[in-house]
């Protein structure tokens, strides 16, 4: 039978992309690492990892394993939970793992109302953008991990577990204030000849773009190539450029100098998701029902007065 501890080695090589990092991680030494995962290796009779100057990359075997090991140690966990929960020991902490946008838009209110409801569970957060966190999730190093997906994007395979939207948030088109898109929603067929801000190609909302401006039988120039939304705002504020932002992040935006409008003919929107593992354990569910609540009032504008066609003016 395999050790755990050494399919735990395999799975933080992995996670970590070093043999050096993973040992980092683990409190090991690398050689004392690389020596758990040669024991590994012999036990299931074939090379799992490929060592390089770069870094460790998995063999076909290795990521076979891992995806075994993953799954393993998330149930090791959740076995640990269940018994201490029986014993009446209440859950002492919670792991989260979200994207950048997310941790302004919806963090900062959640993790306050859970932790006035919770004050006995420590919590940790860490920056993981989409589609990454999965795998994370699967072997128990994250507890809940908050993710999205832009129309045209596929979905990761949930391999298990489970993955519910707490949010649909739809892409405006954001111009500088006095733009004729304040009085009207435009097309895109509209906004042909203006400059684009957005993500260099590949990225979740350029490929959105892209696959819009496709539908609707335009090209469009991005002339300003950024994925930070707060960089495409004061652009616009600085009356740079035309770019689609979600919802959530002009309602929490401060400045001003825009002017947000939906789409017409077409109502892209990005799709947010917890996702955690099959079988929730507290606080796990304590978090998504704080969490939907706060989704819940993330499309609110504050600070404005947004038009009653559902345009915002700053």
């Amino acid at each position: 039978m395999l050790d755990a501890n050494r399919l735990r080695v395999l799975v933080e090589i992995a996670h970590a992309g070093s043999i050096a990092a993973a040992a980092q991680r683990l409190s090991f030494t690398p050689p004392a690492l690389s020596q758990q995962l040669t024991k590994l290796e012999r036990e299931v009779g074939c090379a799992l990892v490929e060592r390089g100057r770069t870094g460790a990359t998995l063999t076909e075997a290795g990521l076979v394993l891992l995806d075994h090991g993953e799954r393993v140690l998330g149930q090791l966990r959740d076995a640990e939970a269940a018994v201490r929960a029986v014993a009446g020991e209440p859950p002492g902490r919670l792991s989260l793992g979200a994207f950048a946008s997310a941790g302004k838009v919806l963090l900062p209110a959640t993790l306050a109302a859970f932790g006035s409801e919770h004050p006995h569970v420590r919590l940790s957060l860490s920056d993981i953008e989409p589609p990454g966190g999965y795998d994370l999730v699967t072997s128990g190093d994250l507890d809940l991990l908050i993710t999205h997906r832009y129309p045209g994007a596929p979905l990761p395979r949930t391999r298990g577990l489970h993955r519910e939207r707490i949010l649909v948030d739809p892409l405006m088109v954001v111009a500088p204030t006095g733009h004729p898109i304040a009085d009207r929603d435009p097309t895109l067929a509209d906004l042909a000849e203006e400059e684009w801000i957005c993500g260099a190609p590949g990225i979740h909302n350029r490929v959105t773009l892209d696959d819009a401006a496709a539908a609707a039988g335009v090209r469009l120039n991005v002339t300003y190539e950024t994925r930070d939304y707060e960089v495409a705002l004061a652009l616009i504020e600085a009356g740079v450029g035309v770019a689609l932002i979600p919802r959530s992040i002009l309602g929490a935006a401060r400045g001003g100098g825009w002017v947000g409008r939906p789409l017409q003919g077409a109502s892209p929107a990005r799709e947010i998701f917890a996702v955690h593992r099959g079988r929730v354990t507290d606080p796990v569910p304590a978090m998504v029902a704080t969490l939907r609540r706060t989704a819940a009032r993330a499309l609110d504008y504050s600070g404005g007065a947004p038009g009653g066609d559902g345009a915002f003016h700053r």
